[in-house]
């Protein structure tokens, strides 16, 4: 009697901790998705959609890609397993396994910095060597200032890695919000600066140039700070220790893949900026309109993927391919039922939703417009896009990290093809829209991909039945937001607007509010299966009332 009680206690108190974790990750991303959103839109009013914010989009992507070279990719598929198998295994507790892990990632980081700092000049030339509207002069003095960032991001992927070992989850998904409000309270500086940066010549101390490079890499630095008293606070106490843990010997083909697999990426998004800058304003627009699209992925499909990613573990360890297949079509289908209501929403109002977020400021009508336009011509990608990752995490859970790394050589193939093309077709002002949908293309590549690899490893996986799925889907999203657009265009016509923001904010709201509800319903009219349980509930809480 005693031994259950003893079993049963601590399982009772971990469920609402666990609950508790989950909700406040997801309250995080959502504030962290709108707070990240909001910086873009200010940087857009402040720079507008030029030579400037290209040259300063260029400079900021350098850290992140860099960082993931370094650290991210390896960090991300080896050590945080190793983490975890040290906290279990050590006698400490896995304390100077994380000290080794803090100070190695630390010491890496630190001479990568250095390098790339050093190598600033060399890194624009890569991006923008053959760009005719790009400003090599100032992409350089911006990454200058923000190439330091590359310490930070490790170090907050690093520490967040820790304490989601030891249990702590909020922290770390907050803190990116905390970047998100710095570069917000930086951009109110800049706009207060007066005049603008001068182009020619480009000065480093000019004092735009300062507060928008390092008030960039402050945000980063701010995000990485944070975690460091909650590290302390969980007990965990610093040291220096350095050389070789035998333990990642186990894991050296891993992380060679792995690496890899981070290198073709850094070498796609390398071309892809490379053809944008030839366009004026191409890269921002495409960055923003890729921003917009990650929204509902990353409220909705990064849950629906961290939901099941323990489950096809699971499966994959018991070599129960047939649970695996399971899950994989559910994800498939939820992927579908969830996203492509948005990307309909973000195909028929695209437009409006450019101007809406970004058509004001130095942005203006044509900013927000090519903004808009390149979101709705590439929003068929969104759920390509999240079914190619799922994929791929299906293999990731086998233990496979070869298969994810040449699907991804594949898919880098076809879009920096497709990048090359539109570059040799299209006109300069056209590029926006080209790059967007050279990767939207690149993803519906990608998924048939990975579906006929999954199919040759894992057998029978009812495509037919997804591929019904996403009909029902797009038939669904496809009616409401016409009924939808059709009551918009009824109250434009009735209201009239004077300005074309005002008359997009409208558009943007209004189509949202019927079309979203009403494609769900007709999911639900339609007797799709996994509209049950919300169905289900719904009529509870009719009940009720």
């Amino acid at each position: 009697m005693s031994e259950t009680a003893t079993t049963t206690q601590p399982e009772q108190q971990q469920g609402p901790s666990v609950a508790r974790a989950s909700g406040s990750m997801a309250i995080a991303t959502i504030v962290s998705r709108a707070t990240g959103l909001l910086s873009k839109v200010l940087l857009v009013a402040a720079l507008g959609i030029g030579t400037l914010n290209d040259s300063y989009q260029a400079a900021s992507t350098l850290p992140t890609m860099i960082n993931e070279l370094l650290l991210g990719g390896i960090l991300t598929s080896v050590a945080i397993p190793l983490l975890v198998r040290a906290e279990k295994e050590d006698g400490d507790g896995g304390e100077s396994y994380a000290q080794w892990l803090i100070s190695m990632g630390t010491a890496i980081l630190g001479v990568g910095t250095v390098i790339a700092v050093a190598s600033a000049p060399l890194l624009t030339s890569l991006f923008i060597a053959d760009s005719p509207n790009a400003n090599r002069d100032l992409v350089t003095a911006f990454a200058y200032l923000v190439l330091p960032g590359i310490v930070f991001y490790g170090l907050t992927a690093l520490l967040s890695a820790v304490l989601n070992a030891r249990h702590v989850f909020g922290l770390p998904t907050w803190a990116p919000v905390l970047n998100n409000l710095v570069v917000i309270v930086v951009l109110g500086v800049y706009w207060m600066l007066p005049g603008d940066i001068t182009l020619n010549p480009v000065s480093m101390t000019d004092s735009h140039v300062l507060v928008l490079g390092l008030g960039t890499a402050l945000g980063v630095a701010v995000q990485a700070s944070v975690l460091i008293p909650a590290l302390l606070k969980t007990g965990f106490r610093f040291k220096w220790r350095f050389g070789w843990d035998a333990r990642l010997a186990e894991f050296g083909g891993l992380a060679f893949w792995v690496l890899l697999y981070v290198g073709l990426g850094f070498a796609s998004l390398t071309v892809l900026t490379k053809v944008a800058t030839h366009g004026n304003g191409a890269l921002a627009a495409f960055n923003f309109q890729w921003l917009i699209a990650q929204v509902p992925y990353g409220v909705l499909g990064v849950s629906l993927l961290t939901a099941l990613m323990p489950k096809m573990s699971r499966a994959a360890a018991n070599n129960d391919n047939d649970a695996i297949v399971r899950d994989l079509l559910f994800g498939n289908r939820m992927s579908s039922i969830l996203l492509m209501p948005f990307s309909v929403l973000m195909t028929v109002s695209g437009v409006a939703i450019g101007l809406a977020a970004f058509g004001f400021g130095k942005s203006g009508v044509e900013g927000g417009t090519a903004v808009g336009l390149a979101l709705a011509l590439s929003a068929f990608g969104l759920v390509p896009y999240a079914i190619t990752l799922l994929q791929i995490r299906v293999f990731y859970a086998m233990k496979d990290a070869r298969t994810p790394t040449l699907i991804q050589a594949l898919i880098v193939a076809v879009r920096i093809a497709l990048l090359y093309f539109f570059l040799a077709v299209a006109e300069p002002e056209q590029l926006a829209v080209g790059v967007s949908l050279a990767m939207s293309l690149s993803f519906v590549f990608g998924a048939v991909v990975g579906q006929v690899w999954l199919r040759v490893r894992l057998g029978r996986l009812r495509t037919g039945f997804t591929i019904w799925t996403v009909c029902l889907t797009v038939v669904a999203s496809a009616l409401a937001f016409a009924v939808a657009k059709g009551v918009n265009a009824l109250l434009l016509d009735l209201i009239g607007f004077s300005g074309p923001v005002v008359a997009a904010w409208f558009e943007t709201i209004l189509v949202t509010l019927i079309g979203l509800p009403l494609a769900f319903g007709l999911l639900a009219a339609f007797r799709v299966p996994e509209m049950k349980p919300a169905i289900a509930k719904i009529n509870r809480l009719v009940r009720r009332r």
